[in-house]
This record gives C-alpha cells, sequence and structure tokens, in this order.
C-alpha cells in the first residue's frame, strides 16, 4: 500500500495544464500518454446566475510520484510546477489532515 500521495484542492485549479505538461515532461511520455490528467466538471447552473465550473486534475496508472524526484529530495513535478499551488506531496497521515484543513473539493490520490 502507498504510504505517500497526493493532495489536490481542486477549488483553487485553474485549468492551466502546467501539471499535465511537467509530468510529460518528467516521465518522458509520448503523444497521447500522461501520469496526471486534467478532468473538467461544468460549466453548470447551481441556481440562477451562480454556475459551477471545475478542474479537477486526476494521477494516472503512469503516475509515479516522480520517484527519482522525490529520492532527491524534491517534489513530485506537478507539484512543483502548478501555478495554483493547489497540488501537495506527503504521506497518507498529513494529506489527511491537510484535506481535513481545507474541507470540500479536495481529493487525496495514492498513484
Amino acid at each position: 500500500m502507498a504510504t505517500n500521495g497526493l493532495l489536490i484542492n481542486y477549488q483553487y485549479c485553474t485549468g492551466c495544464h502546467s501539471c499535465e505538461v511537467a509530468c510529460k515532461n518528467a516521465l518522458k511520455l509520448p503523444r497521447g500518454k500522461s501520469g496526471i490528467k486534467l478532468l473538467e466538471n461544468g460549466p453548470w447552473e447551481v441556481t440562477p446566475e451562480k454556475f459551477e465550473w471545475d478542474y479537477i486534475p486526476v494521477p494516472t496508472q503512469l503516475c509515479n510520484l516522480c520517484a527519482d524526484r522525490v529520492e532527491e529530495g524534491k517534489k513530485p513535478s506537478c507539484v512543483h510546477h502548478c501555478l495554483a499551488q493547489c497540488i501537495e506531496y506527503g504521506s497518507a497521515e498529513e494529506l489527511a489532515a491537510r484535506a481535513a484543513e481545507l474541507g470540500e473539493k479536495t481529493a487525496i490520490f495514492f498513484p
């Protein structure tokens, strides 16, 4: 079982795709393959004149949490390059505590 993972606070994700690009470059993945994929939910109307539109970065089976970078004491590439700083790396315990602190619109992944 994985002990480290990613916490994604998608309330603040801007949909910039930096995580995807950083991951593709770090893992040297070919076209059509991705270690993290940005999903889009919305837009949809919640109430009249109020819309919901979320971008949700989701690690794929190709994600190895940038094991080589982490071994060197660095953050995974997606975390390092996230412009909105909404992706965090840590242990299961750290991420669970952080998710409880942040509340809604967070997801923890253990690729």
